[in-house]
């Protein structure tokens, strides 16, 4: 079942490792500020969440 709705889902291509490196940068300043959010969060990581899905835990 899951597989099959997983499958039907384009897959998101990763961020490069440089650009891993950039939003962690920026997550931390955020959240050193007090603004991480998760409305900011969910911009960076919302593509990656598959629609429909249930928390593996």
């Amino acid at each position: 079942m899951i597989s099959q709705e997983a499958a039907q889902e384009p897959e998101v291509k990763l961020p490069s490792l440089d650009e891993q490196k950039q939003i962690a940068a920026e997550l931390k300043k955020l959240e050193a500020e007090g603004k991480l959010t998760p409305e900011v969060l969910e911009q960076y990581f919302g593509k990656f969440n598959q629609k429909n899905s249930v928390p593996v835990h």
